[in-house]
């Protein structure tokens, strides 16, 4: 996420997690590489320049409370501003009446059909009954853009490509799901300086009513971000911003401290191209994400998704403890399968730090493997993976396809990530990312 500054920043961490000694020099050498980081992600200068100086001076004069060592101190002043960079607090869409209403707004290309599609998996996951309606009269096949991604999810959808008066196909849209719970409006793409789309809008806002208004925002803009939260905002009250693309974006981090700049709050980011790679904007969750903290709240709540919540909890003691079976294993990533990418599973484990792409594949690939080899073995060998010699091995490779060394390579990658959870087990708590995570899960 956000090219390298999440590298970047995780490295000027963990490098100063391993200096002895804490004096000015050091602190200076620190703010000067995140300097760089936040720049090279497109955050305007001034900002950068503004944070900087905070952190610079709280790091020279404050005191470590009792209990913290100056460098895990420091940690904590540099996780603390890039929160507030990025507005505080997260804030979510509350929905307070029936049918909530939710306007889409965008300019054309910044992926605003597509979040819709994302959103509302997102609130069905909630426990709501979304339905969608389609005023887009100028993009050829929008309405059957959405449709498809409706009918994926079934959802009930309202529109008429027949139809070009926007206006009538709002107010039509209103009276098919008056009975809903919550109603999607998808408006035309625009470009800010368009005045008969910004009027067309304003005039479909009037005919809405919106409970609440939604601007989707292309993060690979940067910078510019600024500007068109600010011209979108003289024509319609913003309620929230999504911010999509930010999946490797260099300038994800200049589009995310630019809207946060206008007060505008963003609810919602895009993490990636499947249906769910969206996740609600929270900037102490991120911020730890991004210094190699993990976002251990946002894995549990993944894994609660999938699984009932005992199971949840059960698996990730499991998992920290080391005392799991290949058969714990097997259903560990039949999990983490549904949970998302592998990348963006081990970036919430905190410590895991930033996989390669191309490193995730490959992991991603060699646990479908696995699976395979697993399938073959019996129920006694998944329990007791010890007794697993060579006789045995002979078997599995033969049963499943794969070499004596594949199975070698499973029982080793199992052995190696039993010990190395089990480590991170007796050590998450301690330590300077550890103050961190104790924070953070206050």
């Amino acid at each position: 996420m956000l090219g390298n500054l999440g590298k970047n920043l995780t490295n000027t961490m963990k490098k100063l997690a391993g200096m002895s000694i804490i004096d000015e020099e050091v602190v200076k050498e620190v703010v000067k590489e995140i300097q760089r980081a936040l720049i090279q992600s497109d955050v305007n200068i001034k900002l950068v320049l503004k944070l900087s100086k905070s952190i610079e001076r709280r790091a020279l004069e404050e005191k470590p409370p009792k209990g913290i060592t100056p460098k895990e101190h420091i940690i904590t002043i540099v996780y603390e501003e890039l929160v507030n960079l990025l507005g505080e607090k997260a804030q979510e869409i509350e929905v307070d009446k029936k049918p909530f209403k939710i306007l889409f707004l965008g300019l054309q290309g910044s992926g605003k059909t597509t979040t819709i599609g994302k959103l509302t998996r997102y609130l069905q996951k909630k426990g709501f009954n979304p339905a969608v309606v389609c005023t887009d009269t100028w993009r050829p096949a929008a309405y059957e853009q959405l449709k498809q991604l409706t009918e994926e999810m079934n959802v009930p959808l309202y529109g008429d490509p027949n139809n070009k008066d926007a206006l009538d196909l709002a107010r039509k849209g209103l009276e098919e799901f008056k009975k809903q719970s919550l109603i999607i409006f998808d408006t035309a793409g625009r470009h800010k300086e368009e005045k008969d789309l910004l009027d067309e809008m304003e005039q479909i806002s009037s005919v809405v009513n919106p409970d609440e208004a939604i601007l989707v925002i292309d993060g690979t803009i940067g910078q510019q971000a600024k500007d068109q939260a600010q011209a979108f905002s003289k024509t319609t009250k913003l309620g929230s911003i999504i911010v999509t693309k930010l999946d490797g974006s260099a300038k994800g981090g200049g589009a995310l401290s630019a809207v946060a700049e206008t007060g505008a709050p963003i609810k919602f980011i895009g993490t990636g191209e499947r249906i769910d790679d969206f996740e609600a904007f929270d900037p102490e969750r991120f911020i730890s994400r991004l210094l190699g903290m993990g976002d251990i709240k946002t894995l549990m709540e993944r894994a609660e998704e999938v699984a009932d919540e005992d199971m949840a909890a059960e698996t990730m003691d499991a998992m920290l403890s080391g005392k799991f079976t290949l058969k714990d294993m097997q259903s560990q990533f039949e999990m983490m399968g549904k949970m998302g990418p592998m990348q963006q599973i081990m970036n919430m484990m905190p410590g895991m730090g930033k996989l390669p792409k191309n490193a995730s594949q490959m992991t991603e690939d060699k646990i479908d493997k696995y699976k395979i080899i697993m399938n073959s073995m019996t129920s006694y060998e998944m329990d007791h993976p010890d007794t697993i010699k060579q006789s045995r091995t002979k078997r599995i490779a033969r049963g499943s396809g794969m070499r004596n060394e594949d199975v070698k390579e499973l029982l080793k990658y199992y052995n190696v990530t039993k010990k190395a959870m089990k480590g991170f087990g007796k050590r998450k708590m301690s330590g300077p990312m550890g103050q961190l995570m104790r924070q953070f899960m206050r």
